[in-house]
């Protein structure tokens, strides 16, 4: 081989090498510009997917917001309530006090006239005893003033009902 030969030789594998430097700096541009655009690309995934994310959790606390703020509501209706339930428990109260003041002023005018009228015989330790004067439809002598026996009667049960409908006796016979 003579040296041209080897001169050729040696600048064709200098070509070769220049000729594959270039190709693989080429591709590694292309590579890296491929790079930087799909980094660009899932950078661009990643806001919007932040900017939803973001938009959710706006979302949500309005969500919050009104929730709390029908809960306060909630508990102003509960406490209007509360405090209508109170006013009606108190006039309820004036209205069954009333009405045993009312009784009792019944009850006082009852024992009176029994006191006064001539038919009836009162006894100090019962207020009625018993009618002086039959009326037209005789009861049983075995019957209390609500139908029931004698011996149906609970102890210490009064023996008749009291004209106010309470639905209790007072020990008046009727």
């Amino acid at each position: 081989m003579d040296t041209s030969t080897i001169i050729w030789i040696v600048v064709g594998i200098a070509v070769v090498i220049a000729i594959l430097v270039i190709v693989v700096m080429a591709t590694n541009r292309r590579r890296r510009e491929a790079q930087a655009e799909a980094g660009r690309r899932k950078a661009a995934e990643l806001r919007q997917s932040a900017a939803e994310t973001d938009a959710a959790a706006r979302q949500r606390d309005a969500d919050a917001a009104q929730a709390a703020a029908d809960a306060k509501q909630a508990q102003a209706a509960a406490a209007e309530a509360r405090l209508e339930a109170d006013r009606l428990d108190r006039e309820s109260a004036e209205r069954q006090s009333a009405a045993e003041e009312l009784r009792a002023e019944a009850d006082d005018r009852l024992r009176k006239a029994d006191r006064v009228d001539p038919d009836v015989e009162v006894d100090t330790d019962r207020d009625r005893v018993a009618d002086a004067t039959a009326s037209s439809e005789p009861a049983p002598a075995d019957r209390v003033g609500d139908d029931r026996r004698v011996d149906e009667r609970a102890a210490g049960e009064p023996l008749g009902r009291h004209s106010s409908g309470s639905g209790q006796g007072d020990g008046r016979v009727r």
